[in-house]
């Protein structure tokens, strides 16, 4: 079982209810592979390190997943691609080590919310 991490960013012009929908979308891509959802993050909105399309902010979102199904990157990076409200994304496999520190990371964002 192989472990990616998605991180891709929303233009800053939707409203919540248009970026939980197209969050719904990718989430729902994933799960219909048959890949299990590790973790899922909303970091908000955030100001970008450089302007993208003439924008300088943008909403953030994390998935950390797991899969088999190797054709499921390529399927939700076509989505992404095809979708207008993306603005960027970045898909990476975790090794060993990465997966030790996200789980690091869920557990202290876990500890902050209680």
């Amino acid at each position: 079982m192989k472990h990616y991490e998605t991180v891709f960013i929303l233009t800053p012009v939707l409203s919540d209810v248009q970026v939980k929908e197209a969050v719904d979308k990718f989430k729902d891509i994933i799960v219909k592979s048959g890949a299990k959802i590790d973790n899922q993050e909303n970091w908000g909105l955030k100001k970008l390190a450089y302007p993208i399309q003439k924008k300088s902010t943008g909403f953030y979102h994390m998935f950390e997943y797991s899969t088999e199904d190797g054709s499921l990157i390529e399927e939700l990076e076509i989505a992404f691609k095809r979708d207008e409200k993306v603005i960027r994304f970045l898909t990476v496999a975790l090794d060993k080590h990465a997966l030790a520190w996200a789980r690091v990371r869920e557990s202290r964002m876990k500890a902050e919310k209680n």
